[in-house]
């Protein structure tokens, strides 16, 4: 490549580098300068920008200020949209902000109880959508500005909203396709249900907490003829059959008989039911089956055509008719029914487990499994994908959103970093069941669909005519966000965005929302477009401290991206984010981590100082000539760019930024500087050495800027809108350097 320039040399170096680098004093007016040459929206990008490279950015929830697991998907992504920009590509980084319903109204109806000593049901449903909507406006600010602050170089002119009219218009377009079209239904169906948040959640929404619990065994009452064990005794009220293992011979003779039992006051009536599923190991291989509080009975209830029994309510309370138990917490009823059986003799065994017990992830409550009357999105029935762009399936062929899921990722359309995730992936694909996708909350996308009487109508509006009720239900939050990378498009609308910009290239997240999200992208674009929605999805890890746990605002050790950008400079916090962070894997990260990197932007700026002052009384380039040595050294220098483009190119950003900060600290500046300071001290005008190191220096100096500006931008361009010789266009949309150039 050519390093030719033949515009005059100022001979006077710009006043702000006679003074230590500060970066309070210029990342606030660099980034007004970005927003207002307009080359964030890739629209307004020169013409060598043509191919269009696509970053949708994983909406934050508006509940709230960001802490630092969103300053890495940041910091990874825009690095990633800053490199592709500089590459001539027609980079697009989409910005937006969720809703988050269940939640964002958690959060709010916390801070009103607490207040105000009120629940949302005192408020009604429109004054507490309207204090939702205020808070959430607020929030939505803060972010957008926290976001600034680190740099990413988002188009707002195209940030979305999952709850604006827009994409609001979307999810309505997206729910009546899949129900006309038998894929939304509607059933009673046993479903996880959070006592505390007063909502069904889905089982992604489940956290599963390890512990120490009793495993009793014992006998429904004295003339039962068989022991049973469970852990939940107090569910036992509403068992409607026994299941045991078809081969145990132990039971052989009680399979298809119904026996009656009195079970601390409660008449039982229970069927002896064989099944395959039962393990004969577990427990006395006899498990008493409790259909309306337990999904898995419930599926052996259906198979084996038994009734369902509800002994617990939406409060996590019994309502059996017996006044002992009536009305007592799910807790309190265990204690005195593990009393009872004691007493009365029946308990054969005590042991204690290690047993996995389902939370709620929001509220943290204990899960209860209730029947309830629920919208649900089937993933297993077949309809005919017309359009197929996705290389396992063509179009026309009869496939399920199952089929969708893996193929796009089996046949090599989406690419995981790294490549192990994909066995998870495939794991719970494999054991997925139809989603649960209406909530019982009243802030989010209400379902789109509307009674009279026996009637139905599903739309974006019900009929004309009066006596028309909507359903009561809200939608599933990550169902407006399965939508996400066509909808901030302008799906349903067939726009140019969606034409150019769809699929896109690259999505960065966590492994912890690979279900939640990822999957559900992949299935719903793949029904909607017959597309993938991106072509990479990068895993990164938790942000941790340095005992390796995750930063927790409770422990005091969840540090504020913001007061870290304020206190060492956003470029120090996005280094620290990338060096050494391979994917997939957690990432420590301290004050120290930043203030080491906070050294290095000085050693950049105080390095830059050097060379201004050493070259500025160089000729014109055309009238050096370079010495051998010193076309070497920037031959060594276009050589580490090329590899750091090799590593950029495969999403190798760890490697990349450790290899540019080794270089410039480690060659640059200890070693090349210090061959170069005898030649730079010469008086001569006429030497040739001296201008030959000069020019190098020069070389190497506007290169590894310009390689750097992805990781550092704010200082990058700092420099770079100051430097003597430079050309008129900001840093950010310059030719990438290297040997290579697009």
């Amino acid at each position: 490549m050519s390093h030719n320039n033949s515009r005059q040399q100022n001979t006077e170096i710009d006043p702000v580098f006679l003074t230590p680098y500060n970066p309070e004093l210029h990342e606030r007016d660099i980034y007004r300068s970005w927003e207002e040459s307009g080359y964030f929206d890739p629209d307004n990008l020169p013409d060598r920008h043509r191919e269009p490279f696509t970053i949708i950015l994983p909406p934050p929830n508006a509940t709230g200020v960001l802490h630092m697991g969103h300053a890495l998907v940041l910091t990874i992504q825009d690095t990633i949209i800053r490199f592709q920009r500089m590459r001539g590509k027609k980079a697009l980084l989409l910005p937006g902000t969720d809703h988050a319903a269940i939640a964002t109204q958690a959060k709010v109806e916390k801070k009103i109880a607490k207040e105000e000593k009120k629940s949302r049901y005192d408020l009604g449903r429109e004054e507490l959508l309207r204090r939702i909507s205020e808070f959430v406006e607020n929030s939505r600010g803060t972010i957008t500005e926290q976001t600034k602050v680190m740099g990413t170089s988002s188009d707002w002119s195209r940030e979305a909203f999952t709850l604006d009219e827009e994409r609001s218009r979307a999810v309505v377009t997206a729910f009546k396709d899949l129900y006309e079209n038998g894929l939304i239904y509607r059933a009673n169906r046993v479903v996880n249900w959070d006592p505390k948040g007063g909502t069904t959640i889905s089982d992604d929404e489940v956290v599963y907490q390890p512990q120490k619990t009793a495993l009793y065994t014992f006998r429904y009452d004295k003339d039962f003829p068989f022991l049973i064990s469970t852990t939940r005794p107090e569910t036992k009220l509403g068992d409607t059959a026994v299941a045991v293992h078809p081969d145990d011979k132990r039971y052989q003779k009680y399979i298809g008989q119904e026996l009656e039992a009195n079970f601390c006051g409660e008449k039982l009536h229970l069927k002896i039911i064989a099944d395959k599923e039962i393990d004969p190991e577990f427990g006395t291989g006899a498990v008493g089956l409790t259909p309306a509080h337990s999904y898995t009975d419930w599926k052996l209830a259906r198979k084996h055509d038994l009734p369902l029994k509800q002994i617990i309510d939406e409060r996590a309370r019994i309502t059996v008719e017996n006044p002992e138990f009536q009305g007592k917490k799910v807790k309190e009823v265990r204690d005195l029914v593990v009393e009872k059986l004691q007493q009365a003799g029946l308990v054969e065994n005590e042991e204690t487990i290690e047993h996995n017990v389902a939370t709620a992830e929001r509220t943290g409550a204990v899960v209860e499994p209730l029947p309830k009357l629920q919208w649900f999105l089937d993933v297993n029935k077949k309809f005919t994908l017309e359009n197929s762009q996705i290389s396992g399936i063509t179009s026309g062929e009869q496939v399920t959103l199952k089929d969708i899921m893996r193929r796009s990722v089996a046949d090599g359309d989406i690419k995981f970093i790294p490549d192990y995730i994909k066995k998870t992936y495939f794991h719970w694909i494999d054991n997925l069941e139809d989603w649960c996708i209406s909530r019982q909350i009243w802030y989010g996308h209400r379902i789109p669909v509307w009674y009279k009487e026996d009637q139905i109508c599903c739309g974006h509006q019900p009929p004309s005519e009066s006596g028309w009720e909507q359903d009561e239900d809200t939608l599933d939050t990550w169902f407006s966000a399965a939508l996400w990378t066509f909808s901030t498009l302008g799906w349903p609308e067939q726009t140019r965005d969606l034409e150019i910009y769809h699929p896109s290239d690259l999505l960065d997240t966590a492994q912890e929302i690979l279900f939640f999200w990822v999957a559900r992208m992949i299935m719903m674009t793949g029904y909607f477009l017959g597309q993938v929605p991106f072509r990479t999805v990068y895993i990164h890890g938790l942000v941790v401290d340095e005992s390796r746990k995750k930063m927790s605002k409770s422990r005091g050790d969840n540090l504020d991206p913001i007061d870290i950008a304020q206190e060492f400079g956003a470029d120090a916090a996005r280094m620290s984010l990338l060096v050494g962070n391979k994917p997939g894997t957690n990432m420590v990260i301290s004050k120290d981590k930043v203030k080491a990197y906070k050294h290095f932007a000085n050693k950049i700026w105080n390095v830059t100082r050097f060379i201004l002052t050493n070259t500025s009384d160089m000729p014109p380039a055309e009238k050096i000539e370079l010495d051998p040595e010193h076309q070497k050294r920037i031959d060594e220098c276009t050589a580490v760019i090329d590899d750091v483009t090799k590593d950029m190119e495969n999403h190798r950003l760890h490697l990349a930024s450790e290899k540019l900060y080794q270089y410039f600290w480690h060659t640059l500046a200890d070693v090349v500087l210090e061959e170069v300071k005898p030649l730079l001290q010469k008086s001569e005008t006429g030497s040739k050495q001296k201008h030959s190191a000069q020019q190098m220096l020069k070389i190497i100096h506007r290169d590894i800027i310009k390689a750097l500006h992805p990781f550092m931008p704010f200082l990058t361009e700092t420099i770079w809108q100051r430097l003597p010789d430079r050309s008129s266009t900001p840093l950010m949309i310059e030719p990438w350097p290297g040997s290579e150039t697009e």
